[in-house]
C-alpha cells in the first residue's frame, strides 16, 4: 500500500474517531433564543381544513391558574400503561410506561412519560372542538372544559370509557377513548345535535408540552423534538429550531408552521418515547407546530375538517394517539396492519436508514431465536462479515502479496534512501511486477465505516438495546462498560468512576481492553507502513482508539471487537493459503520474501 493510500485511510479513520470523540466529551450548547411577541392572526386559507378555526379561546393556553388537580380522574390500567385521564379537557396528562425503569436497577421508578399541569415537565394530550357556524366558543367543549363520565369507571384494553359534556344550547358532545394493548389510543369525538337548527364544528388533537424534556440529549446523532408526516415526506425539527422559527416568523400567530396534508401524524419524539396525534387517515386534515413564548410552552395540533351536524344528527370523528416507547415491533405494527403512513420512521434511523433500518431488523430476529441482544451483536457480526467476505478477499489476498513484498521494499529503501521519488517508483514497479493492487488494502476499512456507522446508531437510538443485558457485569448495552481498572474490574468492594468523568476515560474497563488487543493482532498481519511517522502512529492506534471508545456503548464495542477477532481469522486464513506465514509476534514473510531478500544481501 503506498504512501498516498495510508494517509487516505488514516485521515478517514481518525477523523472518525476524532469527530465521535469530540461529540461525545463536548456535546452543542443550546442556542439561546431571545424571546418574541406574538403576532397577528393568520390569514385565510381556501383549502380544507383551513385556518380560521383555530381560535385562542379553544388552543391557546390559558394564563389563569390550572384547576387540574382538583378535577375527577379515571384510572388507566394496561400491561404496558398505567395513570389516569383528568375530565378537566379530558386530557391524558398521567401516563406512566410500566415495563420501563429510568436505571438498570430493580427497584428504580418506572418511566414517567404524560405529566399534568403544575408538575414539574408538564405534558399531556387533549381532544376538543372549534366552532364554526351556528355555534360561539363557548359551545364547544376545549382543553380547559369539564367533562363528565358517561359510562366506564377504568380505561383497559377490553373496557373503553366515554366521556360526555352537554353544552345546553342543544348539542351534547362526546368522547369514548379505547386503548390496545402496547401504546395507542383511539379518541372517537361525536356531537349529538338536539336542536332545530344544523351546525358545525371542527374537532382537533393537541399536545402541549411545558418546556423542554429534562432529560434532553442534544447529541448530534439522536433526534429530539417535532417529528412529523406530511404525505409520505418526514419533517424533524429540533427544540431550538421551533424558538428559532418564532423569531423568523413574526407575522405568524404563537409561531405557527402550518401544513395540510391528506394523511399524515405529528407529535413530539425523545429518546426512547414519543408522543403522536394520528388523524384518520382518508381524510384531509392540518398539522400545526406552535411556541408560546411567554410562557415557555411547545404545542402540536391536529386540526380535521368541518363537521356540519344537522338537526336529529349525529356525527363522529375518529384520532388516535400514540403514547409510549418507540418500540420496533408495535411502531412497525402499526405501520403495516394499522395504516398509519411512514411510521417506521419515527425511530431516527439518520442518514444511513438503507443500512440501519435492514441491519437493525437482522439484529431483532436473531434476538427473538438467541433471546440475548449481546450474542446477537455478534450473531450479527458474523453474518455480516460473511456477507462482506466475497469483497474482502481481494483485498486480503492482495495485503498477503505485500506483506511477502515487504523485505524488498525495505531494501529498495536502503538502496535509494532519502529519494522519495525514486522509492515511489521502485514501489510501483515491485507492485506492477508482481501484480500487486495496493488501493485493494483499503476495502476492508472504507466497507467498515459505513457499517460501524450504522450499527453505531442502531445501538444507541433504539429502545431494545436500552438495558439489554450480555453476561455477567454487563447490564446495559447501551451504556459503557462498567467495569474499571480502580476495583479491580469488580474483584474490589467498590463501585469504579462514574460513567462520563474524566477518571472513566482514563481507567477503562475490560472490553476497551479487549478491543485495544484485537486491534493490535489484526495490525500485525498488515504490511508495515515504510514512513517511520506513519509507522509509529500505526503502533499507537489501537492503544488511543482503546481509551478513546471506552466511554461507548457496551453493545457497540462487542461488535468491534468481534469484528476484528473474525477478520484476523479471515486474514490469517486467507495469508496461510497465499504462501505467507504469519507471525503475530513477529515479522511475517512468506517464503518468497525470504529468498529474495537473502538473495539482495548476497547481491550486496
Amino acid at each position: 500500500m503506498d504512501d498516498q493510500n495510508r494517509n487516505l485511510i488514516l485521515a478517514t479513520v481518525l477523523s472518525f474517531g476524532v469527530i465521535l470523540a469530540w461529540t461525545t466529551l463536548f456535546p452543542p450548547e443550546d442556542i439561546p433564543v431571545e424571546p418574541t411577541e406574538t403576532a397577528t392572526t393568520l390569514t385565510e386559507d381556501p383549502t380544507l381544513p383551513s385556518a380560521d378555526p383555530v381560535a385562542p379561546t379553544a388552543t391557546t393556553p390559558s394564563e389563569a391558574p390550572d384547576p387540574g388537580s382538583d378535577a375527577p380522574r379515571v384510572p388507566i390500567e394496561t400491561a404496558e400503561l398505567s395513570g389516569s385521564i383528568s375530565l378537566l379537557g379530558g386530557r391524558i396528562d398521567d401516563l406512566a410506561l410500566t415495563q420501563y425503569r429510568i436505571s438498570v436497577e430493580d427497584d428504580a421508578p418506572i418511566v414517567r412519560l404524560l405529566r399534568p399541569v403544575g408538575e414539574p415537565g408538564a405534558y399531556f394530550a387533549a381532544f376538543g372542538w372549534t366552532a364554526t357556524d351556528g355555534l360561539d366558543a363557548s359551545a364547544v367543549p376545549g382543553p380547559d372544559t369539564l367533562w363528565e363520565l358517561e359510562s366506564g369507571d377504568t380505561l383497559t384494553p377490553s373496557s373503553p370509557v366515554t366521556l360526555s359534556w352537554d353544552n345546553g344550547a342543544g348539542q351534547i358532545f362526546r368522547t369514548e377513548i379505547a386503548v390496545d394493548d402496547s401504546f395507542m389510543f383511539t379518541f372517537a369525538q361525536s356531537v349529538e345535535n338536539t336542536s332545530d337548527a344544523a351546525v358545525a364544528a371542527r374537532p382537533y388533537g393537541l399536545l402541549r408540552r411545558h418546556g423542554e424534556p429534562e432529560d434532553l440529549k442534544n447529541f448530534f446523532i439522536l433526534h429530539e423534538g417535532l417529528v412529523r408526516m406530511t404525505d409520505g415526506e418526514l419533517e424533524e425539527t429540533g427544540y431550538d429550531d421551533i424558538r428559532e422559527y418564532s423569531v423568523d416568523e413574526r407575522e405568524r400567530t404563537q409561531a405557527e408552521r402550518l401544513d395540510v396534508t391528506a394523511s399524515g401524524w405529528i407529535g413530539y419524539t425523545d429518546h426512547y418515547w414519543m408522543t403522536t396525534l394520528i388523524p384518520d387517515q382518508s381524510s384531509p386534515f392540518r398539522s400545526t407546530s406552535k411556541y408560546f413564548d411567554n410562557r415557555d410552552l411547545f404545542q402540536a395540533e391536529a386540526v380535521m375538517p368541518i363537521e356540519t351536524v344537522g338537526a336529529g344528527e349525529t356525527t363522529t370523528v375518529t384520532t388516535r394517539l400514540f403514547a409510549g416507547a418507540k418500540e420496533w415491533e408495535a411502531i412497525r405494527s402499526y405501520e403495516n396492519e394499522g395504516g398509519v403512513q411512514g411510521f417506521l420512521d419515527s425511530i431516527d434511523w439518520g442518514w444511513f436508514f438503507f443500512l440501519t433500518k435492514p441491519i437493525f431488523a437482522l439484529l431483532h430476529y436473531l434476538n427473538i431465536f438467541i433471546g440475548n441482544m449481546g450474542w446477537s451483536i455478534i450473531a450479527l457480526t458474523v453474518i455480516l462479515k460473511i456477507i462482506v467476505l466475497p469483497l474482502a478477499y481481494k483485498s486480503y489476498v492482495s495485503m498477503a502479496k505485500m506483506k511477502e513484498l515487504q523485505p524488498e521494499m525495505e531494501a529498495l529503501k536502503e538502496r535509494v534512501g532519502e529519494d522519495r521519488q525514486a522509492l515511489q517508483q521502485g514501489m510501483m514497479k515491485l507492485y506492477k511486477d508482481n501484480k500487486v493492487n495496493p488501493a485493494a488494502g483499503c476495502l476492508p476499512i472504507l466497507l467498515q465505516i459505513p457499517i460501524f456507522f450504522s450499527l453505531y446508531k442502531v445501538i444507541f437510538v433504539t429502545i431494545e438495546l436500552r438495558h439489554a443485558p450480555w453476561f455477567g457485569w454487563i447490564e446495559d448495552l447501551s451504556a459503557p462498560d462498567p467495569s474499571s481498572f480502580i476495583n479491580l474490574f469488580g474483584l474490589l468492594p467498590f463501585a469504579g468512576p462514574p460513567q462520563g468523568s474524566i477518571l472513566a476515560l482514563i481507567f477503562i474497563g475490560i472490553l476497551p481492553i479487549l478491543l485495544g488487543v484485537s486491534m493490535w493482532l489484526q495490525q500485525k498481519l498488515n504490511p508495515a507502513p515504510t514512513d517511520p511517522t506513519q509507522k509509529m502512529i500505526f503502533a499507537w492506534m489501537p492503544w488511543v482508539f482503546m481509551f478513546m471508545l471506552g466511554s461507548f456503548a457496551s453493545g457497540l464495542v462487542i461488535y468491534w471487537i468481534a469484528n476484528n477477532i473474525i477478520t484476523f481469522i479471515q486474514q490469517y486464513a486467507i495469508m496461510r493459503s497465499h504462501g505467507a506465514k504469519p507471525d503475530i509476534f513477529g515479522n511475517i514473510l512468506g517464503d518468497r520474501g525470504k529468498k529474495k531478500a537473502e538473495g539482495g544481501k548476497e547481491g550486496k
